[in-house]
This record gives structure tokens, C-alpha cells and sequence, in this order.
């Protein structure tokens, strides 16, 4: 490849701008490529690992479902499960919900207000995705780390009494990390949660009226299955009460998560279950892997389209800077013709020139694309809480590197094609009698 390596290095101002547009290119497609890659793998080992065989909802509910409706009876409900099918381990039922904390301190001000006047300009509600679960019922599921205090005292839930919802209230809650730290309270502490929010001093009592108070039992990781700033764990009766379904003729829930005994065939259990408890829609880890996955190759079609932009660009500068030395060429490549090349080494020639300016330029792409992928998983996993450690947003892998060499070795034989076919019909005799 010494002629080409020649032709470029003679004009390095045009053949480093085409080798920086190729890199710039290519880094942007690997990048894309690497956060697709990574996010989908990384996916599939978490909901591998988290437990989950099978997630139900109430029927007819779509995965894509910004909110679920209730499941009813889910106390009995996930009793009746494993009761039904003797390879289901745990049917564990969720609440989940939206609820506003505050703090010692807001609710003595709030309780000393008439007409919220006495609320501090300052007014610091929080708001918070909240779990109303039954702790005992999580057995093989995965759940947020206690990293401080004793946790839930009681098993099962004491409140819902069979039904009857006149058991012991135990008024105990566990925050993650997050919340607990934005309220400033510790396990032991008190702290207030409502359904009703007050977004200034004058709507407080909407929020005092309703709020319930519970004593902080623990502090845990966040949890990277529900991907919320804030998180706050219930009784699942207690959250119930505060929602206004603790009936036994309601008993909310959002889904009931199921672990399986042997999970080596979960859509024969899927099919069996949803048989049984026609109101459930029941779907396994590969469904919910697959809403992930269609959620992913929305991305991913974005960004090969983006990426697809920049190639092409890519490789018109190129075949632009290409045809422009077959120009400044033309007597070398007349004469090369005249002491016996052939058009096909002549425009072999060319289209060297063209790939050696795309190795260049993946050369510049490749170091770019992997310190961006480091940057972007960095600034990701920052913004990002609750995700268990070794999660990785993006994968530069070999895989992902082959996709980018191959693309942009394609870039460059595409860019080659037009210079080349000028070069082999360059008329020799005009070029070698022109001054």
C-alpha cells in the first residue's frame, strides 16, 4: 500500500480531516453500539439474578403499562397460587404507589399551623415511590440490603388479621438511603407519609390531615428492580389503609411476584397459572426481558439512524478528498498506466488510498469511542441508583468493536468506488501531453 500511503501523506491537511470526519464517525457508532450492547446484557443478568420467574398483574395489562391496575384480594390471592400449582414456591403480593414524607420537624410545624402560616417558606415535602409488601413473603426474590437497624419486627402482616384489618398496627417503615438522608432521620425516628401532596404552606393541611406517622425500623441499599429516586417499604396493609383499600373486598395490589421451584419451563407455568386465576395475566422472565429489549431497540434504532447520518457523511468526504487527489494525480497515475499497470491495479491503487484514510480514521474513532463509553457508564451509574454492583451500561467488547471495524473498512472501499472508476478512465495520452 505504499503509493497510497504516499498520496496521503503529501496532502496531510485534506487526509487528516477526512480521517478525523471517519473517526468521529465511528466513534459516535460504537458508542451507540456499546449502550445498546451493554444495557441489553447487563438487563438480562439482573432479571436473571433478581429472583422473578414469573410477574403477574391484574388481566388484560400490558408490561408497557405506565401504571397497573389493582389486583384484588391479594392477600388470599397469593396464598391460593401456591396452594394451586405445587411448583410455585413464593406468590409474593406488591403495593406500589406514590406517597409524600416529611419529617419531625415539618410535622410540628404543620401541626401548629391553622392555615399554614406557620409552615417555613421552605416548605421540604418529599416525595417517594413506596412498597407496601408482606416481608415474610419474599423468599427467592431479590430485595433491597438492610445496611442499618433491625428491619420489619413482625412476619406475615399483622393488620390484615385474615381479612378483618383490625390487627396490631406495627407503624413501622424502612427508607433507602436516599430518602432517609433527604429528610435527615435516622432508624428509630419518627416520619410522616401521605397520599397528599402540598406544594406550598397553603395546601399543607391537604397533607397533614392524611398523613400517618411510622417509626424508622431501617435503612436500606436502593433497589435497582424499582428505579426511584426514593423509596419507602410498608406493610402491605398499612399502605393499604393509607390508600383506602384495606377491605377484604378490595386488598390492592399492583403485582404479585412469583418464584418458582424449578423454573426450567416457566411458560407451562405461566399457561397453567393464568388457567387457574383467570383474573391475572402471568408473564415470564423472557417476556419481561423482551419489554426491556423493545424498549432498548427503540434506542438502538435511533441511534443507528444517527449513526447512519454520520457514515454517510463520512464516506462522501471521503470519496470528495479521494477524487480530489485522483485529480492532483492524474500524470503519476497516466504515466503508471503507460509503463504497464493495469485499470484494475490502478484502481486498486485508489481504493487503498480510500480504506488506509478509514484505518485512520478508526484508529482516531476506537480510543475516542472507549474513553466516551467510560465517560457515558460513568455519569450513567451516577444519576442511576439502586443498581447492584458490576452493572454496566455499556459493552466494548469485541463484539462491538468488530461491528465498528467492519463498518468503517466498509466506509472506506464504498468512498473508493467513484475515484477509482475516474482513475481507470483517465485517457493516458491527454494527461501525458498536458504541461
Amino acid at each position: 500500500m505504499h503509493p497510497a500511503f504516499d498520496a496521503i501523506r503529501r496532502r496531510p491537511g485534506r487526509s487528516s480531516l477526512a480521517s478525523l470526519g471517519i473517526g468521529l464517525a465511528a466513534a459516535l457508532v460504537v458508542l451507540l453500539l456499546a449502550l445498546s450492547s451493554g444495557i441489553q446484557t447487563s438487563s438480562t443478568q439482573l432479571a436473571a439474578s433478581s429472583g422473578i420467574d414469573l410477574l403477574s398483574t391484574s388481566a388484560n395489562t400490558s408490561l408497557s403499562a405506565s401504571t397497573f391496575p389493582p389486583i384484588l384480594q391479594a392477600h388470599p390471592l397469593s396464598g391460593e397460587i401456591p396452594a394451586t400449582d405445587s411448583n410455585v414456591e413464593v406468590a409474593s403480593p406488591w403495593l406500589l404507589s406514590d406517597l409524600v414524607f416529611g419529617n419531625a420537624s415539618l410535622w410540628a410545624a404543620a401541626n401548629s399551623s391553622q392555615n399554614g402560616s406557620a409552615i417555613p417558606s421552605a416548605w421540604a415535602l418529599t416525595g417517594s415511590g413506596s412498597v407496601g409488601w408482606i416481608p415474610s413473603d419474599n423468599t427467592g426474590i431479590e430485595v433491597p440490603t438492610l445496611y442499618s437497624g433491625p428491619g420489619f419486627t413482625y412476619p406475615g402482616d399483622p393488620h390484615y388479621a385474615n381479612g378483618t384489618y383490625d390487627g396490631p398496627v406495627t407503624g413501622e417503615v424502612v427508607l433507602d438511603q436516599g430518602l432517609a438522608s433527604v429528610m435527615h432521620v435516622g432508624v428509630g425516628d419518627l416520619v410522616w407519609a401521605s397520599p397528599s401532596s402540598a406544594s406550598g404552606p397553603t395546601q399543607v393541611r391537604g397533607w397533614y390531615a392524611q398523613a400517618t406517622g411510622f417509626r424508622v425500623v431501617g435503612i436500606s441499599g436502593p433497589f435497582w428492580l424499582l428505579p426511584s429516586a426514593f423509596l419507602g417499604f410498608f406493610y402491605l396493609s398499612e399502605l393499604q389503609t393509607m390508600l383506602g383499600s384495606a377491605h377484604a373486598s378490595t386488598d390492592y395490589a399492583s403485582l404479585i411476584l412469583i418464584h418458582l421451584f424449578d423454573a426450567s419451563n416457566p411458560s407451562a407455568d405461566a399457561t397453567r397459572i393464568a388457567g387457574a386465576f383467570p383474573q391475572l395475566s402471568v408473564f415470564t422472565l423472557q417476556s419481561i426481558l423482551g419489554a426491556i429489549q423493545d424498549a432498548v431497540s427503540l434506542y438502538r434504532t435511533f441511534g443507528e439512524i444517527v449513526g447512519a447520518i454520520g457514515l454517510v457523511v463520512a464516506a462522501l468526504f471521503t470519496t470528495t478528498v479521494v477524487l480530489m487527489s485522483v485529480d492532483d494525480r492524474s500524470r503519476e497515475i497516466a504515466l503508471r498506466r503507460a509503463v504497464g499497470h493495469t485499470r484494475a491495479s490502478v484502481g486498486r491503487m485508489v481504493v487503498e488510498e480510500s480504506v488506509l484514510l478509514s484505518l485512520i480514521g478508526l484508529a482516531i474513532g476506537l480510543p475516542l469511542a472507549f474513553l466516551a463509553t467510560n465517560a457515558l457508564n460513568i455519569i450513567l451509574l451516577q444519576r442511576v441508583s439502586g443498581l447492584p454492583t458490576g452493572f454496566s451500561f455499556v459493552s466494548f467488547d469485541l463484539g462491538v468493536i468488530g461491528t465498528g471495524v467492519a463498518i468503517v473498512v466498509a466506509i472506506g472501499l464504498v468512498a473508493g468506488i467513484a475515484p477509482a472508476a475516474r482513475a481507470m478512465q483517465l485517457p493516458i495520452a491527454e494527461e501525458l501531453r498536458a504541461p
